[in-house]
């Protein structure tokens, strides 16, 4: 799973907009705008969200899961875990 914060920070790292994602992924701008607009973890086509993963992937960034090792060496940014109340 892909949150929209993710994707948008994503894309910062990349120093790209949502229309260069789009073309690098194969899928719309609406589709792009609307994942970024999600609530929480994007919701869509399970293929669509794979095609924009896969375009991640292809250019540098890597997507970890929450609790999920970093498969990768590199620099990188993680949100820590929110703290107990």
């Amino acid at each position: 799973m892909i949150t929209a914060c993710q994707m948008r920070a994503a894309r910062a790292l990349l120093g790209i907009d949502q229309r260069q994602l789009a073309e690098m992924s194969g899928v719309s701008l609406p589709t792009i705008q609307r994942m970024e607009t999600s609530e929480g973890n994007v919701r869509g086509v399970v293929q669509t969200l794979t095609k924009v993963i896969e375009a991640l992937d292809r250019a540098g960034v890597e997507i970890i899961g929450e609790n999920v090792e970093s498969r990768g060496g590199g620099r990188g940014v993680r949100l820590k875990a929110a703290p107990a109340k």
